[in-house]
């Protein structure tokens, strides 16, 4: 874990990437409103491999014992581990809140799970190269874009790595409402693969929980419209009661965790650069 943005004086804010994306998205992302909000980030590169997700849940662990941390998170894989080692972890009581964007599931592995595997199997198939050029047709610019920057950086372990993503279990409905600390939440309202629907129940199962919606094509001019959305949830669920869950706009509330919803062509992002303040 390394600071990526801000100064070594400022508490720190830990932000998991998701499976197949990098620390470069993550401060893009992330660092420019973290940095606004008085905090630095910190961050890592996912380990390529089958021990992905072993290795982000010590990443946390380590960055606590390193860094004065006060804020943890991910972007949907690394929000699925967020929430788990927050659920299990005694040092998470002490934090000022999370930050978690785009979640894709919640409990076992299922539909959304599986176009993960699928991407996998096409990576192996046909090349990243030729990956992204079939998803080409349906994906979304800028998470295209996103994709061709990180995919080749894990090498011949992109499927594994992929498949390690596609095997973990989401956090329970258990675990969710163990989590005490305030949790800001971003979702796209047409992001198959991150469904606005688990977003939401996530949301509800938390104590103290606001959700950010946000449009597909919102972060095509500017990654970091992704984190400031997540960060100014935050902030509402910070200034609310604890029990006095918000969402930015009414939607009905649900009792269950859902279902994956059937997933369409496979998306996943990255943010636009923005100068000072990083650290290399």
């Amino acid at each position: 874990m390394r600071r990526t943005w801000g100064q070594p004086s400022d508490p720190v804010a830990v932000v998991l990437p998701g499976a197949g994306s990098t620390a470069d998205f993550v401060t893009r992302a992330f660092g420019p409103p973290l940095a606004g909000a008085g905090y630095a980030l910190v961050t890592e590169d996912p380990v390529a491999g089958s021990e992905v997700v072993a290795r982000a849940l010590a990443g946390l662990d380590e960055a606590v014992r390193r860094y004065r941390v006060r804020l943890a998170g991910g972007v949907s894989l690394g929000a699925h581990l967020a929430v788990r080692w927050a659920a299990a972890s005694p040092a998470a009581a002490g934090l000022d809140g999370l930050l978690l964007a785009l979640p894709a599931w919640s409990g076992p592995p299922g539909a959304v799970a599986a176009a993960c595997a699928v991407a996998a199997a096409e990576v192996e198939a046909y090349g990243v190269a030729g990956a992204l050029h079939r998803a080409g047709g349906t994906g979304t610019r800028w998470v295209l874009d996103e994709l061709a920057a990180a995919w080749p950086r894990y090498g011949a372990d992109l499927p594994v790595t992929l498949r390690a993503a596609a095997g973990s279990p989401g956090p329970t409905e258990a675990e969710l409402a163990r989590v005490g600390v305030p949790v800001g939440l971003a979702a796209f309202v047409d992001d198959p693969l991150h469904p606005l629907a688990v977003a939401e129940q996530w949301a509800s199962a938390f104590r103290r929980a606001v959700l950010e919606r946000l449009q597909l094509a919102d972060p095509g001019p500017d990654r970091a419209v992704l984190g400031a959305a997540t960060l100014r949830a935050l902030h509402r669920a910070a200034a609310a009661p604890a029990g006095k869950n918000r969402r930015s706009t009414a939607a009905p509330r649900r009792a269950a965790l859902p279902r994956d919803p059937a997933p369409a062509a496979p998306t996943l992002s990255r943010p636009a650069t923005r100068p000072g303040g990083r650290r290399g």
